[in-house]
């Protein structure tokens, strides 16, 4: 028998979001996602100084505040021409990392892992499930506790390093624009390095083995949820000298790989709730207008397509994309509990990374990646070394800036007039993963991964909220 589900709100994420599910013979057949908040930051930017917009944005998302401080830089500094010092780049580079490590932890620990642990040592706070599918015995429930009782000390000294240069966490003061706001002083560094250690034994020792030992228990849901399986990234942690990013920019559609080229994102609206202005290029569309009585329009998130298609991002499509490196715990781990020998990230197979365990196991690999090179960072700073470059005047100028959040791809774009915002567009990570159908009647990713996932108790739809979560939207 047929019936129509929805899950409304959807529970241990960060925003408001409901998904409606058509469900037969114990299998989603077709999916629906619902942002349910408007928040029109681009149009509280208007008639703006473009230097407060660096603040104003940080308050898009309380667990990625710090990438939108420095998308938000990244594009007035290309309209201005101003190149950010050796110094201000690694700082930079420091306290996005120390974000990227927080808000992985969190994903995993305190909004996912409840949907693979419970019992009777579970502590009141930690949500339950009405029908679990709880796989794991006593033993391995009570590690799973204690890790999450310890991931979270762990994540605030993240907040802590955010926080040693950027002045405080969440909403760092420390990125402005032309670098960064902070002096550099070997009690800076010391404190940093000291907390960073205690974070990665963590990471090493916790974290990544225990997403290993997860896929292998949980090994249906390591072959469910592949959806279109194209995968994007724009490009993160550069190189202080050279440029290059340590997470490469690409696009994987189709089963190739192609170079990211800006001018072919575009946000669709057709199943928005927006006026049909409101789409287009993000170089050029205008501020947001609402239209909640729109035939067929169904979510507040816009469509974001690059080149037409569907774009699944976050750390497996970044680690997909570079063909990262495993950890040395994975190259370990993967004949153990996946059944293959593996030294890169690619060589686990589409069908694993694009899976609702495949997407976590990726954001653990990443949080190890992100970590070790951030003690290469903190190896090139030295004390009194100037991070900050002059800004010249802010009249009139356009630009627009790349980078990635934790959770996905971030994209900004602004227009200044007369010393004043004129023009500001953002492209959050939501609209990638959790959007709606777009012109074309194409399902956003995360509604295509949803079509095919079993269902065996439609009363407590766990796997659907599972693989939600596994996007971290």
């Amino acid at each position: 028998m047929a019936v129509t589900l929805a899950i409304d709100p959807v529970t241990r994420i960060e925003g408001h979001l409901k998904a409606k599910l058509d469900v037969s013979d114990g299998v989603v057949q077709d999916a629906w996602l619902t942002g349910g908040m408007f928040r029109g930051f681009e149009n509280i930017l208007i008639g703006r100084d473009p230097r407060d917009a660096v603040q104003i944005v940080q308050r898009i998302c309380g667990v990625c505040p710090v990438s939108h401080a420095l998308a938000s830089c990244l594009a007035l500094e290309d309209a201005f021409h101003v190149d950010v010092p050796k110094t201000g780049v690694i700082l930079r580079n420091l306290m996005q990392g120390a974000n990227f490590l927080q808000s992985h932890i969190l994903s995993f620990y305190q909004l996912s892992s409840q949907d693979f642990f419970q019992g009777p040592q579970t502590p009141p706070f930690v949500p339950r499930q009405s029908a679990p599918d709880l796989r794991l015995g006593e033993a391995a429930t009570a590690m799973m506790l204690d890790q999450y009782l310890e991931s979270l000390n762990i994540r605030a000294l993240c907040h802590e390093m955010a926080a040693i240069f950027g002045g405080r966490m969440p909403h760092v003061h420390g990125i402005v624009p032309g670098g960064a706001s902070s002096a550099v002083t070997a009690a800076h560094i010391q404190d940093f390095r000291t907390r960073l250690k205690k974070v990665r034994a963590f990471i090493e020792e916790r974290y990544v083995p225990l997403l290993y030992l997860l896929s292998e228990t949980y090994a249906d849901l390591a072959r469910v949820g592949k959806g279109w399986a194209n995968a994007m990234c724009v490009g993160v942690f550069p190189h202080p000298d050279t440029g290059e990013a340590v997470l490469r920019a690409g696009v994987w559609a189709n089963g190739r790989e192609y170079p990211f080229e800006p001018d072919n994102v575009m946000e669709n609206v057709r199943y928005s709730w927006f006026t049909e202005a409101s789409g287009g290029s993000p170089f050029n569309a205008p501020p947001p207008a609402v239209d909640v009585d729109k035939p067929g329009a169904y979510s507040f998130s816009k469509a974001a397509r690059y080149n037409g298609m569907p774009m699944e991002v976050g750390p497996h499509a970044r680690l997909w994309i570079g063909d990262a490196e495993l950890s040395p715990m994975g190259r370990e781990l993967a004949p153990k509990y996946l059944g293959m020998r593996a030294s890169r990230f690619r060589e686990l197979g589409e069908t694993f990374v694009f899976s609702v365990m495949g997407r976590h196991l990726a954001r653990a690999e990443e949080t190890w990646l992100v970590a070790n090179a951030m003690e290469g960072w903190l190896d090139e700073l030295a004390p009194g070394q100037s991070a900050l470059a002059p800004l010249p005047e802010l009249v009139d100028g356009a630009g627009y800036s790349l980078t990635e959040a934790p959770r996905r791809s971030l994209m900004h774009c602004m227009k200044v007039k007369d010393g004043r915002l004129a023009f500001y567009q953002v492209l959050p990570a939501t609209l990638w993963n959790a959007s709606p159908r777009d012109d074309a009647g194409l399902r956003g990713p995360m509604e295509e991964a949803l079509v095919g996932m079993p269902v065996p108790d439609e009363k407590s739809p766990v796997n659907a909220g599972r693989l939600i979560r596994a996007f971290d939207p």
